[in-house]
């Protein structure tokens, strides 16, 4: 039952993450879009820009971004990068890999441009 408790929870920090960027004026393009890569949470349009979102909650924002892992990065960029082949665009498309911690409370702390080198 722990396992639903936690799938449930993180659908809920999915929903308040998106909520949060719909408010700054984001626009949804998918909700754990999958490709052969791996999953991508929120993928948004801000502008010209897609924002490819990786949502994690925990009881505290620290322990949420310990819970990304580099395997992980590594399958969120592997998704994106399918994702990209089927946009007008492509590769060119401009893009950026945000995380969204969200705590025990509900709270949300984003990391804009999380992956960059």
């Amino acid at each position: 039952m722990v396992g639903a408790a936690s799938f449930h929870a993180g659908l809920a920090a999915e929903e308040q993450v998106a909520q949060w960027y719909a408010r700054r004026g984001a626009q949804m393009l998918h909700q754990r879009w999958r490709g052969q890569g791996g999953e991508i949470d929120l993928i948004l349009q801000e502008g010209a820009t897609v924002v490819c979102v990786e949502v994690k909650k925990s009881r505290d924002f620290r322990r949420a971004l310990e819970r990304i892992q580099p395997r992980q990065v590594a399958r969120v960029m592997a998704a994106a990068e399918e994702f990209l082949a089927t946009q007008p665009k492509g590769l060119l498309t401009d893009l950026r890999f945000d995380v969204a911690l969200v705590d025990g409370c509900g709270d949300i702390q984003v990391i804009e441009n999380a992956f960059a080198p």
